[in-house]
């Protein structure tokens, strides 16, 4: 949240006409701010970048502009650094684990 902050408040102008630089110092309450921040649409500046990287689906993909290719492989980079260092590493061997499991039963080779 920190680093999109200037999304943010880009958005709540767009949408809300509202400056969270004189909102935020005069008391705006924690459970309004993220009220509105959940309601900010697709068409603000923040709406449309998490759109980007949100978007997986190949046929838009190859669509993408280098700029939205680059905020969505940051955001990727990023979430995959984040994830690497809060999950341990017996849960990825887990997970790992369960993938193996799925496939060799997709491919009938599981144990019965």
């Amino acid at each position: 949240m920190i680093e999109d902050f200037g999304l943010i408040i880009s958005s709540f102008q767009s949408q809300y006409g509202i400056r969270l630089s004189r909102e935020l110092p005069a008391g705006m309450k924690w459970d309004e701010f993220r009220d509105l921040l959940i309601g900010i649409g697709p068409d603000t500046a923040l709406g449309r970048v998490v759109a980007i990287r949100a978007e997986d689906r190949k046929e838009y993909l190859e669509t993408f502009t280098p700029e939205q290719h680059q905020i969505r492989n940051e955001w990727q980079w990023k979430r995959a650094k984040y994830l690497a260092q809060t999950i341990t590493k017996e849960q990825m061997n887990n997970t790992m684990n369960m993938f193996k499991t799925a496939f060799l039963s997709m491919d009938g080779l599981g144990s019965d």
